[in-house]
Formats: C-alpha cells, structure tokens, sequence
C-alpha cells in the first residue's frame, strides 16, 4: 500500500484528503502543523518510524506556529530517508510569480496548487503525474 503525508491544518480539508487517500487505497500520514510534521520526520531520521514511508507530501503553505509548510519541505529533502519525496505545496492565498518561485525552491516542491482544490478524479491524476515524474526524475543518473 502507497503512503501519502499531508499537513494542513484546515479540518474539513485534512479530513475530505485522509477519506480520498482510504477510497484510492493509500494510507494517509497527516500532521496540523509544521512542528508536528518536523517531529515525525526527526523520528524518521532516528529510525523509530517503522513500515512504508510516504511517496508524497502534500503541504499547505501557511500554517500555524513558527514552521511553514515550505520549511517541512526544506527539512523532508534533507532528510536522507525521505529527500526523493514528491513534494506538492498548496495554498489559498494568491501568489505572486516571485513568492511561487521563493516557496517552490525553498521547499524543493515538485508542484504549487491553489485551493480550492481540484474535483477527486483531477486531484488524483495530478498527485499521480507528479509522483510518476518524481520517480523518473530520480531514476535519472547522477540524482542520487
């Protein structure tokens, strides 16, 4: 079974993607906030996490306390276990081309997506394309 991780702090949206992962067959990781996420991928490194590591990090930009999603994502690519992790930033607020491109590159994202989010079938193809290109991008010599 494929594990998918998402942080957002929104309930019903946490709760609608944790629903959507079980009907696609994919168990869902899930923290509310970046000191929640950061502690698990601290337990990652420690080896105290057992069985299947997420393939994919969905992550909301914004969120409470002092980490952001593009800090989770940071911390995930330097994280040896997790750094070839699919990572998938979404957001409500509007960006400018400059901001999309400081949190894409801070957080070593893959893909930027604005909510509200795309219907089930949409949603599914774009986390699926991405993680497919994720894979070939990371089976490509020297990438490491």
């Amino acid at each position: 079974m494929s594990a998918w991780m998402v942080v957002e702090d929104e309930p019903d949206i946490y709760e609608l993607l944790l629903a959507m992962f079980e009907m696609w067959g994919i168990e869902g990781v899930a923290f509310v906030d970046g000191e929640e996420a950061v502690a698990w991928i601290k337990d990652v490194e420690s080896g105290r996490v057992k069985g299947e590591l997420p393939e994919l990090a969905l992550l909301d930009i914004r969120l409470p306390g002092s980490i952001s999603g593009p800090e989770v994502g940071e911390r995930l690519r330097q994280t040896r276990q997790l750094a070839q992790i699919a990572v998938v930033l979404t957001t409500a607020y509007r960006l400018t081309a400059d901001e999309e491109k400081a949190v894409i590159e801070q957080a070593g994202a893959d893909r930027l997506i604005y909510k509200p989010l795309p219907g089930f079938t949409d949603l599914k193809s774009i986390l699926e394309d991405v993680i497919q290109k994720r894979r070939i991008q990371v089976a490509q010599p020297g990438n490491i």
